[in-house]
């Protein structure tokens, strides 16, 4: 006997369209970051809605693509984007930061 098909109820649909987005953490910190060098890793994380541990870890590995750079400014932090740097994935990469950032920031 086959299984039957159910489709989902209004509320897991409801449930399921706010699980995702349609770009990832290490896109939205970067957004933040470009668009204000000097907030806060905290900031970051409370705009994101992840842990400040979470911002970090992706700031850092940001560093090591050199994609983000770190400036210490007395006792805080500022940074730079390297807008010119391609993205990562095979079917973006013909595309840069700079245009991601173009595309999500313009029009505001």
């Amino acid at each position: 006997m086959a299984a039957k098909e159910t489709s989902p109820t209004p509320s897991q649909r409801d449930a399921i369209s706010r699980s995702w987005t349609f770009f990832s953490n290490h896109t939205h910190v970067l957004v933040c970051l470009y668009d204000d060098e000097d907030m806060t890793l905290r900031e970051v994380a409370e705009r994101v809605g992840i842990t400040e541990r979470a911002v970090q870890k992706m700031v850092a590995e940001l560093e090591v693509a050199g994609i983000v750079t770190r400036i210490k400014k007395g006792r805080r932090n500022s940074y730079t984007v390297d807008t010119k740097a391609n993205l990562r994935h095979p079917i973006e990469s013909h595309r840069t930061v700079g245009d991601l950032l173009e595309l999500v920031l313009s029009g505001r």
